[in-house]
């Protein structure tokens, strides 16, 4: 894939969903200035090109801004996002499609058919539980749930029986008085 020069490629946040507006804050105050016009990145999804980001140091520069921003406990409050969006002007980032990550929150409907990962992110006007969420928008989400949950009952029921068997072996039978006796006339030795 082509980065354009770029070390890295982000997805940005989708601008499809009209009624989020509001809750855009890359969209006003400091956001909106810093970034000029240019889309806030999401960092669920990135693709990097470690030539690149190694020869124009990109992991040097990207720690120095952290150094300095991290003294102000008010700034980078979404730490992996924020600090390639804050260092976009030093770090370029290329802009992957929005189909590459959608989330309900933020892009429309209409967009979903074209989706290739479905980021199931926080919605600030709903307030929705991600399960809550993730039962709603993906249909088969709810079948992957019942088979996850009776694998793991599976997995745990044959723990417990290896357990309980090798417990059984190692003390749960009683001797015979045989095995008592041999016991008695064992010689024990300390290491």
């Amino acid at each position: 894939m082509d980065l354009g020069g770029a070390p890295y490629a982000y997805t940005p946040f989708c601008d499809s969903r009209k009624e989020m507006e509001g809750f855009r804050f890359w969209k006003q105050g400091y956001w909106r200035s810093h970034l000029m016009g240019r889309r806030y990145h999401i960092s669920a999804l990135y693709v990097v090109d470690l030539k690149r980001f190694r020869k124009i140091a990109a992991g040097d520069r990207l720690r120095g801004q952290y150094q300095a921003l991290s003294q102000d406990p008010n700034s980078l409050a979404n730490l992996d996002q924020d600090l390639p969006n804050n260092m976009i002007h030093q770090v370029a980032i290329k802009s992957l499609p929005d189909e590459w990550l959608w989330c309900q929150t933020w892009c429309s409907d209409s967009s979903f058919k074209k989706a290739k990962v479905i980021d199931l992110c926080n919605n600030p006007m709903t307030k929705e539980a991600k399960l809550t969420a993730a039962q709603r928008i993906v249909p088969e989400w709810k079948d992957y749930d019942v088979e996850i949950k009776n694998l793991m009952m599976k997995i745990e029921d044959h723990e417990n029986t290896d357990h309980y068997a090798q417990a059984s072996a190692s003390n749960g039978s009683p001797k015979s008085s045989n095995e008592n006796n041999d016991d008695k006339n064992m010689k024990h030795e300390e290491l």
